[in-house]
C-alpha cells in the first residue's frame, strides 16, 4: 500500500505521468515528414503510426479500468511503464514500419494502463473539494505534453534525426519507472469483484446515462481538432510553407499553450452554469472557423493559420476540461472504469473520425485544415444542442 509519508510525492509522480499520452503522440510530430522520407513510405503510412496508437490506446481503456478496479493500480502500471520504455528503444533502432506499428500498439496498451491507473489514484486518496480541484487540473497538466513534446522533438529532429525522439521517450520512461518503484504504492483499498455479469451491468449503466455518453462524444470532437492538426500541421508547414521541423515544433508548442489556456479558463469559471458556458464556447468556435475560412481569400500564411488554430484550440481545451472532469467524477465507486470508458471511447471515436477527415481533406494547406476544424465544430454544436434540450426538459420535469 502507498505509505502516507509518500502520498505527496506519489501525487506529483501521477501528475508527471498524465502527460505521457501527449508525449507519445506529439514528440515526433515534427519528424513525420522526415520519417516518411527516411523509410521511403507515404505520408498516410507515417500518419497511421498515430492512428494505430490512438485506436489501441482508446480500445485498451475500455477494458483496463475494470481490471484496475479489481486487481489494483500500482503493480500493473509499473510493469506497463517498463514495457513502454523497452518498446521506445526498439522503435529507435528499426527502420521497419510494420515493427513500428506493432510497437505503437504496445505503446497504446501500456500508456492506457499507466494513465487510467494514475487518474484513479486521485479518486482513491482525495475527496470532496480537494478531489474536484485535482480533477479540474487534469487537462491543464496533460497539456504539458502537447506544449513541451513537439518543441523538444523539433530540435531533436533537426539535430539528431527522428530516432532521437524515441530514445528520449525511453529515457523518460526509465527515470519515472525508478521513481515509481521507490515512492509509489497501491492506492486501491476496496477491490471490486471481477465478475463478467457485474462488469457488463456497470458499463451498461454508464452508457445508458445520456449526459455521460453525449459527453464522451463532445470529448472526442474537441480532441479530434488537436489530433487533426498534429497529423496535418507538419506537412503544411514543411511542404506548403517550406519551413523547418523546428518551426513546426514551435507552432505545436503555441497550440499546446492554447489547450492549456482553455483549461485555465475552464478552471476560472468552474462555478458558472455548465450548459451556458459551453454553449457560448461552441458559438465562439463557429465564429472563429467562419472567419478563418473567409479570410483565406485575402491572407494565407503561417501566422494566420496559427492565429486561428490557437483560438479554436483554446475553445477545444475549454470543452475537454469541463466534460472530462464531469464524466470522470460521475461514477466515483467505479473510478477507473469510468475513466477508462471515458478516455477509451473518446479516443476510439476520434481515431476513426480523424482518419476519415484526413482522407477527405489531406494534409495540403490551410484551407483543408480549416475545413477539418469546421467538421468537428459543427458536430460539437449538434451534440451540444441535444444536451441543452435534454437538460431543459429535465429541469421542467423537476419543476413539475
Amino acid at each position: 500500500m502507498l505509505k502516507e509519508k509518500n502520498q505527496r510525492i506519489s501525487t506529483l509522480l501521477a501528475f508527471a505521468l498524465l502527460p505521457l499520452s501527449g508525449f507519445a503522440t506529439d514528440i515526433y510530430i515534427p519528424s513525420l515528414p522526415s520519417m516518411g522520407a527516411d523509410m521511403h513510405i507515404s505520408a498516410i503510412q507515417v500518419q497511421l503510426t498515430l492512428t494505430v496508437f490512438l485506436i489501441t490506446y482508446g480500445t485498451s481503456q475500455l477494458f483496463i479500468g475494470i481490471i484496475l478496479d479489481s486487481f489494483g493500480r500500482y503493480r500493473m502500471s509499473l510493469i506497463a511503464l517498463f514495457i513502454f520504455t523497452i518498446s521506445c528503444m526498439l522503435i529507435a533502432v528499426t527502420h521497419n514500419i510494420y515493427l513500428i506499428y506493432f510497437m505503437r500498439v504496445i505503446h497504446g496498451i501500456t500508456v492506457a494502463f499507466i494513465i487510467v491507473a494514475k487518474r484513479a489514484l486521485f479518486v482513491d486518496i482525495y475527496k470532496g473539494k480537494q478531489l474536484q480541484h485535482y480533477l479540474s487540473m487534469f487537462t491543464i497538466i496533460w497539456s504539458a505534453g502537447p506544449i513541451v513534446a513537439p518543441f523538444i522533438g523539433g530540435y531533436f529532429q533537426d539535430t539528431f534525426g527522428w530516432q532521437s525522439n524515441f530514445y528520449f521517450l525511453g529515457g523518460l520512461g526509465a527515470i519515472l519507472f525508478v521513481l515509481e518503484l521507490i515512492y509509489s504504492g497501491e492506492t486501491l483499498t476496496r477491490p471490486v469483484e471481477f465478475n463478467i455479469k457485474r462488469i457488463a451491468g456497470v458499463y451498461a449503466n454508464m452508457i445508458k446515462t445520456t449526459s455521460f455518453s453525449l459527453g464522451i462524444l463532445i470529448l472526442s470532437f474537441g480532441y479530434s481538432m488537436v489530433i487533426m492538426y498534429n497529423m496535418t500541421g507538419p506537412y503544411i508547414i514543411e511542404h506548403h510553407f517550406k519551413l523547418t521541423p523546428v518551426v513546426a515544433g514551435y507552432c505545436s508548442l503555441i497550440l499546446g499553450l492554447a489547450w492549456m489556456v482553455g483549461g485555465f479558463i475552464s478552471k476560472a469559471v468552474i462555478n458558472k452554469p455548465f450548459y451556458s458556458k459551453l454553449s457560448v464556447n461552441i458559438a465562439l468556435q463557429v465564429v472563429f472557423v467562419g472567419i478563418m475560412i473567409g479570410s483565406l481569400n485575402f491572407v494565407s500564411n503561417l501566422y494566420s493559420m496559427v492565429f486561428f488554430a490557437f483560438l479554436i484550440h483554446v475553445c477545444a481545451g475549454f470543452t475537454y476540461n469541463n466534460y472530462f472532469a464531469y464524466c470522470l467524477g460521475k461514477f466515483p465507486d467505479n473510478a477507473a472504469t469510468a475513466g477508462g470508458l471515458t478516455g477509451g471511447a473518446a479516443y476510439v471515436i476520434l481515431s476513426i473520425l480523424t482518419y476519415g477527415v484526413i482522407t477527405l481533406f489531406p494534409a495540403k494547406d490551410e484551407r483543408n485544415l480549416s475545413y477539418s476544424y469546421l467538421v468537428f465544430i459543427l458536430l460539437s454544436a449538434v451534440v451540444m444542442y441535444i444536451l441543452f434540450r435534454l437538460n431543459r426538459r429535465a429541469v421542467k420535469q423537476i419543476a413539475v
